[in-house]
């Protein structure tokens, strides 16, 4: 169930997305005869009286069809409300309305789930989690003994308590005693343990054991019946997450050899998805905006076959005084797209193998 959720977000996103551009167009009578959910063969099709609507054998995004240069079409090539007759700013409303789309869906869902399910707040409990301890023969966590969930207590004699600052005390601790013995105090589930942690010296030159650190507690959410307050809150977290995202984006461009690995295809995407839908459905709708506000600034990026492609076709034709050929357009268009299919197969190939059943299967 959890994963069929997880499937529905994502395919929610992508029908708002594709409703952005086909309701851009008809609100301004531009010709739309394809509405497709998914790529590839057809499985499901209904013919409307101008568009035809189709789901797809390939979820991995849609598209809306004009028939422009659709060889079918007796709409007559000089047609006003042909989308290639518009004039530019017409066409850049159209192109740039799926990623518009997400983004206020995304500020939707998150004032939703203030109003019906709360305002987030987090309730500290004493300690820092080790929710992952990186088990190379270099993590000195792993050598000392640390795993996974452990919580820890202490460090060099320092309580870490029940506070937000307990997380940035331990990392500060451990960036400032490189190839010093550490104490640390451990809840393991009903037990604490003591147990020696020599950081190693790092390319930075800090201290570093190898693990990650989350502050110790859990969320709790407080409903809010206040129309404004929720419109309110759920605006911060909205450009909270888009600043966040843009900085991820930015980090993936300028350091992309060192970032690379941590690119996630849908495959992924659905199993983060089902894993927050079995802790706590609530959070599929700050899932849902993460998700959508991730595929507007993917989209807007000025690559082939993406909307921000198309868009910096627009801005050419604006600086030209004319479009680019047709035929430059269409290869352009056509290898892109190509290159984007490659890259979601080996991300679903990868992140499938990645997949915690496959690697039990294959380790066994």
């Amino acid at each position: 169930m959890s994963v069929l959720l997880a499937i529905a977000v994502l395919g929610i996103l992508i029908v708002v997305h594709e409703l952005g551009h086909f309701m851009a167009a008809r609100l301004q009578n531009i010709h739309v005869n394809r509405f497709s959910i998914g790529f590839g063969p057809v499985i499901w099709k209904y013919q409307g009286p101008q568009t035809e609507y189709a789901l797809r054998g390939f979820p991995l995004g849609g598209f809306v069809g004009f028939p422009d240069d659709d060889p079918d079409s007796k709409i007559p090539k000089d047609d006003p409300d042909l989308l290639r007759n518009r004039p530019i700013l017409d066409r850049a409303i159209v192109l740039s309305a799926g990623v518009i789309a997400n983004l206020i869906f995304a500020y939707f869902l998150l004032v939703t789930q203030v109003g019906i399910i709360g305002v987030a707040d987090f309730n500290y409990a004493p300690g820092v989690k080790v929710p992952e301890v990186a088990t190379s023969v270099s993590s000195a966590a792993a050598r000392a003994g640390i795993k996974a969930n452990d919580i820890i207590l202490s460090v060099d004699n320092q309580q870490l308590g029940a506070n937000k600052k307990a997380i940035s005390t331990l990392v500060a601790t451990i960036q400032n005693n490189p190839n010093r013995t550490l104490k640390m105090e451990i809840q393991r589930q009903e037990e604490k343990i003591f147990l020696e942690v020599t950081p190693e010296l790092g390319d930075d030159s800090k201290g570093r054991i190898g693990v990650q650190l989350i502050s110790n507690g859990e969320i709790v959410r407080y409903p809010t019946k206040n129309v404004f307050k929720a419109l309110s809150i759920g605006a911060e977290e909205f450009q909270k997450i888009v600043i966040l995202t843009v900085r991820g984006f930015w980090q993936l461009i300028s350091n992309f050899s060192q970032t690379a690995g941590k690119l996630a295809g849908p495959v992924a995407i659905v199993d983060m998805g089902a894993k927050i839908a079995q802790d706590n459905v609530g959070e599929l709708f700050k899932f849902g905006a993460l998700i959508s506000i991730n595929l507007a600034v993917i989209n807007i990026l000025p690559l082939p076959a993406l909307d921000g492609g198309q868009l910096a076709f627009l801005v050419i034709e604006g600086v030209r005084g004319k479009p680019l050929p047709l035929r430059i357009q269409e290869n352009v268009m056509q290898t892109g797209l190509v290159l984007l299919l490659g890259l979601g197969v080996f991300l679903i190939i990868r992140d499938t193998a990645n997949l915690d059943g496959v690697r039990s299967i294959f380790q066994r």
